[in-house]
């Protein structure tokens, strides 16, 4: 329970500071998208880097990375679903979809698991999963739905290798596979750059809430609340359900899978919906709201499984 506490507590005080600095104008009336720029475009690909070319990409092939890929897969695809039917469009229904399934596996779900679960690696097979094929998948989508359909098909192809998000993963990758290793004098300033990107990311997401209405209201509820739903009920219940019954997970392995999935949404989202320009409020709120949420849900499954 501690741990969970401390990584909530962490992240609000972060976001309380952005909502502070967004009252008083201390960064301007571009500030917030001054931070999303910087997240986006510099920050989170040197992050992402620097983490995938060190990582042991063994855990791609482990039970834990296909609970959590089905399992996310589930309730993506029950969501995308609604949108269709509902006609949300395509880039709203990406977002919302994201909002679903995509956890705060970074810095809620690492202190989370050193403090919950005893081991920060822990969260890796989700992470890669999210960083490696979610992330630049979605963004792919995302990219292709904003174009003015005139691009040729190999450049709808190549895609992927013109977003920074995507670059900065997969380029950690190919390090991580070939077994090279970085110099020091090329790791350390990206390592340094990637340092702010959590930081920029929560201080945008708390100016974001200055003047905003409150959650769960306005032409947004809907998808709001099918997403939090899907990624607080649904996501951790699938992963319970696969892990248990499937997979045949117990003890340790099975509460690794269920507490991973049970994480609120990532505040990359709302990173990725400003950037995009589509869905911002959307994002906002499935992050707010599911964050909120989290606390008695993570508490409840460390109980009942720990």
């Amino acid at each position: 329970m501690q741990g969970v506490l401390t990584g909530f507590a962490v992240i609000a005080v972060v976001i309380g500071v952005g909502y502070v600095l967004g009252r008083g104008g201390h960064l301007g009336e571009q500030g917030r998208e001054v931070l999303t720029r910087l997240a986006f475009h510099v920050a989170s690909p040197a992050l992402l880097f620097t983490t995938l070319a060190r990582a042991d990409l063994s855990v791609v092939f482990s039970d834990r990375l296909l609970v959590t890929a089905l399992s996310t897969a589930a309730v993506m695809g029950v969501f995308i679903a609604v949108g269709v039917v509902r006609r949300w469009g395509v880039g709203r229904t990406t977002i919302g979809a994201l909002c679903s399934g995509y956890v705060n596996s970074g810095n809620l779900g690492i202190p989370i698991a050193v403090y919950v679960l005893g081991d920060a690696s822990l969260v890796a097979p989700v992470l890669l999963f999210q960083l490696v094929a979610l992330a630049p998948l979605a963004l792919t989508v995302l990219d292709v739905a904003g174009g003015d359909g005139k691009e040729p098909l190999w450049r709808r192809l190549l895609t992927p290798l013109r977003n920074p998000i995507a670059v900065g993963a997969l380029s950690g990758v190919a390090v991580a596979a070939s077994g090279l290793t970085v110099p020091g004098p090329v790791m350390d300033p990206l390592e340094l750059i990637g340092n702010m990107s959590v930081p920029a990311v929560l201080l945008a997401f708390g100016i974001s809430l200055c003047g905003s209405s409150m959650p769960l209201r306005g032409a947004d509820r809907s998808p709001v609340l099918l997403a939090v739903v899907l990624k607080s009920v649904g996501q951790p219940a699938v992963a319970w359900a696969l892990a248990a019954g499937v997979f045949g997970l117990r003890g340790a392995q099975l509460l690794d899978v269920v507490v991973t999935s049970a994480l609120p949404t990532a505040q990359n989202i709302f990173t990725y919906a400003s950037a995009y320009r589509v869905g911002e409020r959307l994002a906002r709120d499935a992050v707010l709201v599911s964050t909120v949420v989290a606390v008695p849900v993570l508490v409840g499954v460390a109980a009942v499984l720990g």
